[in-house]
This record gives C-alpha cells, structure tokens and sequence, in this order.
C-alpha cells in the first residue's frame, strides 16, 4: 500500500483535468494537494479550491515557492 502525504498535479491533464482527478481521490481519501497551471485568475484559483486543492501555483512555478509549498504540507500532514 502507498502511503502519500499530499499530491501535486498540473491542473491540464491529456485524458481528464487536474480538478477531476482531485475530486476523485478526496472521495476516499482527505488528501491535501498542490495544482500547478498556466492560469492564475482569481476563478483559476477558485475552481482549484472547490475541488479540494489547498494550494494553487502558476507556471512557470519558482522553485523556491514550490518548495516552501511542499515543506508546509509536509509538516500538517505529519501533525495529522
């Protein structure tokens, strides 16, 4: 069994989207995620919260904030 802390998906998928996938594994599982996309409108982030993303990043993604995103899930999911 996989065990993972949180998942980070682009939010364009070639057979489906980013938000589909995310509302399918917050059926079973309370996931937190990341989405990266191209789009970063205040709708963009909107529809990425409303599927159950906690966080929204744009492309190019700086390393650093990706990194700075990673860390702090990280940390709430092993204070879960």
């Amino acid at each position: 069994k996989m065990n993972f802390a949180f998942i980070i998906s682009d939010v364009g998928l070639p057979d489906g989207s980013g938000h589909e996938l995310m509302r399918n594994i917050r059926k079973h599982r309370n996931l937190p995620g990341i989405a990266l996309s191209g789009f970063g409108t205040d709708e963009d982030v909107r529809r990425s919260r409303e599927a159950g993303f906690l966080e929204h990043l744009t492309k190019p993604v700086n390393f650093e904030v990706l990194h700075n995103t990673v860390a702090r899930l990280a940390e709430q999911a092993r204070r879960q």
